[in-house]
């Protein structure tokens, strides 16, 4: 079951100055390789005793502020990062034999950007976002499928639907950006950004390799 890795040496020299910049080239290497939804991404939380969780999410955004997703607030991972909003990110891109990990601290968007992002979303997707109460217990699909129906008839094709209001976005801003590419041998490229402190609040970022 195991598979040797065949790619090139990634330098220090050759990455970005910032991890997001560097996020970017990944992202379109990864989308110019044809791998399956390269914006799929593992999103783990855990609640303040340290319980954690994990689900596989889209990334919707990113820019020099970080990673965006959305969920219901409601659901387990709303809860759990309204209570500890530690969070870690993985993007598996295995068919190009790469990961992304990051590390951070979830906020929520603003309302504006979240109705911004729900008004572009499909019809359907708008409609399933007020049938499911995320993560919580119900008693058939047939009631989910009830629920959707209903909606449905009360806002129909090309009728705004309103942002719910426990629905909405997280920003994901990073603290350490891990770059992971495979190698023969086990001999893996590991080069890690992290966050350092400058003066007067800006931030800037130490490179280090790191054994695989």
């Amino acid at each position: 079951m195991r598979k040797q890795y065949r790619s090139e040496i990634v330098a220090e020299a050759d990455l970005a100055d910032d991890p997001m910049d560097q996020f970017a080239r990944w992202f379109r290497q990864a989308a110019a390789a044809h791998v399956f939804e390269p914006n799929a991404m593992v999103v783990s939380t855990a609640t303040p005793e340290g319980r954690p969780s994990s689900r596989t999410v889209l990334l919707k955004q990113f820019d020099s502020r970080g990673f965006v997703f959305y969920t219901n607030y409601g659901s387990r991972k709303g809860r759990e990062l309204g209570a500890n909003p530690q969070v870690a990110l993985l993007f598996p891109w295995h068919p190009i034999a790469r990961q992304v990990i990051v590390t951070g601290t979830a906020v929520r968007v603003g309302r504006d950007e979240t109705a911004a992002y729900f008004r572009s979303r499909p019809h359907g997707s708008q409609l399933g976002a007020w049938a499911s109460d995320q993560s919580q217990v119900i008693d058939s699909r047939a009631e989910l499928d009830r629920r959707y129906a209903e909606l449905e008839a009360r806002y129909p094709e090309g009728e705004q639907v309103p942002v719910p209001t426990e629905w909405g976005g997280f920003r994901v801003a990073p603290d350490e950006v891990e770059f992971w590419q495979g190698h023969e041998n086990r001999l893996h490229d590991r080069l890690r950004y992290v966050r350092v402190a400058e003066g007067h609040g800006a931030a800037a970022w130490r490179l280090e390799r790191l054994c695989p």
